[in-house]
C-alpha cells in the first residue's frame, strides 16, 4: 500500500485549536498515517506536519529539518509521538514562520533556542532528546499544533493586526496552494 497524499485543514477549522489526544498503544494504522504525513508535508514542501493538521486530534507530528540548508547542522527526520517538552532555554530569538494550515502567512516568532523533550517514536519506544536552533524551532512549532495554538498567536500585536485580512482569506478559501487542502468556509 502506497503513502497517500491527505488534505490539509486550513485556518478556521475547529481542529486547529484543540489539544490533541494521546495515541494509545493499540492505535491501528499508526504506522501508516505518519508515512502519509510525510508524503503529505513533502508534498506541500512543508519541514513538519501535525496531527490536527491532517484533521486528527492526535499528539503526533512529523519534522524533517534535513531539507534545510543548513550550516554546520545535522537535522533530524523523525516523528514524534505523545511529546511532552520537559524544558524550554538557551534564549529566546526572532525568525519569520510560516504554516501550511495558513498559507500566504508569515511572521517573526520569538521561541528558546534550546528544548528537552520526550517523546516515542513509531515503535513505540521512549526517547528523551536535547535539541537546539532550528531543529527546537520546527519541534515548537509542531508541538504548539498539537497543544490547539497556532503561530499567529505568538506574533507581535501590530503584525497581528496587519494578517488578520490574510487570515480572513484563508478561512474564507481565497488563496491558492499547490497542495489539497480544506478550508474552513468555501
Amino acid at each position: 500500500m502506497g503513502d497517500k497524499i491527505l488534505p490539509i485543514f486550513g485556518y478556521g477549522h475547529a481542529v486547529l485549536k484543540k489539544a490533541g489526544n494521546d495515541i494509545p498503544e493499540d492505535f491501528d494504522g499508526l504506522s501508516q498515517l505518519v508515512d502519509n504525513m510525510f508524503a503529505t508535508m513533502y508534498n506541500a514542501q512543508g519541514v513538519g506536519l501535525a496531527g490536527p493538521q491532517v484533521g486528527k486530534s492526535l499528539r503526533l507530528f512529523v519534522v524533517d529539518t534535513l531539507q534545510l540548508d543548513k550550516e554546520g547542522g545535522s537535522g533530524i527526520k523523525k516523528a514524534f509521538i505523545n511529546p511532552e517538552i520537559l524544558e524550554e532555554k538557551g534564549g529566546r530569538w526572532a525568525y519569520e514562520e510560516g504554516c501550511l494550515s495558513i498559507p500566504q502567512v508569515h511572521g517573526d516568532v520569538e521561541r528558546e533556542s534550546e528544548i528537552l523533550i520526550r517523546y516515542q517514536d513509531v515503535d513505540r519506544v521512549w526517547h528523551e532528546e536535547r535539541y537546539t536552533d532550528m531543529d527546537a524551532r520546527v519541534i515548537q512549532h509542531e508541538y504548539d499544533h498539537i497543544e490547539g495554538v497556532l503561530f499567529t498567536e505568538h506574533l507581535k500585536p501590530l503584525r497581528k493586526r496587519m494578517v488578520r485580512r490574510k487570515l480572513d482569506k484563508v478561512r474564507k478559501g481565497k488563496v491558492k496552494v499547490d497542495y489539497p487542502i480544506h478550508f474552513a468556509q468555501r
